[in-house]
């Protein structure tokens, strides 16, 4: 790099990208305590800090982010808070901070990204906070705004038509915005993204005189019961806020401060974060007594067996020596003995057999088939009346002709069912 000339080193500057990351001096602020405080991060203001972007386009649109934390924290104060809507947007910081924050300069630092060309911009806003003779400002209202967001909101000018609005039906000699917060921070919804609808947004505002006549309308019982009912209170100075602001009436809050209890946490001594000195570490010896866990042991089985012994004496005197207990025991037995004879009686028993297994009667020589075949036997393709003769394991069996005929003998395939000859079968048959 050394031996490039300058006209090299400058055109080599000209074509490559550079990420480079500027630091510029603090810049201080003065807010009051208790007094809302505003701070606008500017993309115009960065623009300028970034160097060319070498390649063609709008570099007036470019996207710019904004990173905020408290020097030396990787986040920002907790009275501070801090929104960005898009990339194309100013950021704002705002917040109302206390009383014990004065006289302590709280350091932020402000990182600026320009997202199209990956280079950063960095300055320090110094926030030196002022004590106010008027903190806190003794009467308190908190209005809840539907139609407005909260950057919308921190603009100067819309803050100013509301502080405007609120003087002109409060009538105060000094009046303050102390605070204000979006509704999703008090665990309201997203809203949809139908009908341009707003987050909603809660302005706190402090007065030194109390509250008018038209902010106390709200707490009649006749409003009081409107709201119950989800209904909008009837409130006389409403159209005064109506042209710009939809204030939800039912949501208003008016504290007056001295009339609350000051609750007082008292918090222990973080002391000095070092464990107090308590010598060198002393092992317990090896010459230490054997505990014998015998008599444990015996009174962990003794008493659950007594228990257990105890109960059953109890249950076998119940079911042995009691009336309800021998019922108990005979309906039992009786039911045992029951079901043994029905079981006995169910494998002895005749069942009477179907029409279609009955004997098959040949129109031409009389015999008598019975349809009973192996189960691996196809029977699928064979007539209903049987033809075949001599067949195997046959009897002959007298056939009943007209009166005054001699018997003619028959025959018909002995089986057995269950070891009962099937003779009684074909015998029952013959008497249908």
């Amino acid at each position: 790099m050394s031996t490039m000339s300058a006209a090299a080193v400058a055109v080599w500057l000209g074509t490559v990208v550079t990420i480079l990351s500027r630091s510029h001096g603090d810049r201080n602020v003065y807010p009051s305590a208790g007094v809302l405080f505003v701070h606008v991060l500017e993309r115009e203001y960065f623009k300028g800090e970034f160097p060319p972007y070498p390649k063609s386009g709008d570099a007036g649109n470019d996207p710019i982010t904004f990173n905020t934390n408290l020097m030396g924290y990787p986040d920002r104060p907790g009275w501070l808070r801090y929104i960005q809507r898009t990339p194309h947007s100013d950021g704002v910081l705002y917040g109302s901070p206390t009383a014990e924050h004065v006289g302590k300069p709280t350091v932020i630092e402000i990182t600026a990204y320009n997202r199209r060309t990956f280079e950063t911009a960095r300055h320090n806003l110094v926030i030196n906070i002022m004590a106010t003779e008027e903190f806190p400002l003794p009467y308190q209202a908190e209005f809840y705004i539907k139609n407005m967001n909260v950057e919308e909101m921190l603009a100067s000018e819309v803050l100013g038509d509301f502080l405007g609005a609120v003087k002109n039906v409060w009538q105060p000699e000094r009046l303050n915005a102390i605070n204000i917060t979006s509704a999703l921070d008090r665990g309201g919804r997203v809203p949809l993204p139908i009908n341009n609808l707003k987050e909603g947004v809660y302005v706190m505002v402090g007065a030194d005189v109390p509250f008018s006549s038209c902010l106390r309308e709200v707490e009649t019982p006749h409003n009081q019961l409107r709201c119950s009912q989800e209904m909008e209170p009837v409130i006389s100075c409403d159209k005064k806020f109506r042209a710009q602001f939809h204030i939800d009436w039912c949501k208003i809050s008016l504290v007056d401060i001295n009339k609350v209890v000051p609750v007082y946490i008292t918090r222990p001594d973080p002391g000095t974060g070092i464990l107090p000195e308590f010598g060198e570490y002393n092992p317990p010896s090896e010459s230490l007594k054997s505990r014998d866990y015998f008599s444990d042991f015996l009174i962990t089985l003794a008493v659950p067996s007594a228990v257990a012994l105890v109960l059953f004496f109890i249950l076998g005197y119940t079911m042995c020596c009691r009336r309800e207990g021998v019922i108990q025991l005979v309906h039992h037995s009786s039911i045992q003995k029951s079901t043994k004879e029905l079981r006995s009686m169910s494998k002895n028993r005749e069942i009477s057999w179907p029409l279609s297994t009955l004997p098959v009667f040949n129109p031409v020589s009389g015999e008598v088939v019975p349809p009973i075949h192996p189960d691996n036997y196809e029977t699928t393709s064979m007539p209903l009346m049987q033809t075949q003769t001599n067949l195997q394991n046959q009897i002959t069996i007298p056939q009943q002709r007209p009166s005054g005929d001699n018997y003619v003998m028959s025959t018909f395939r002995r089986l057995e069912v269950n070891g009962i000859p099937e003779e009684r079968k074909v015998a029952e048959a013959l008497n249908l």
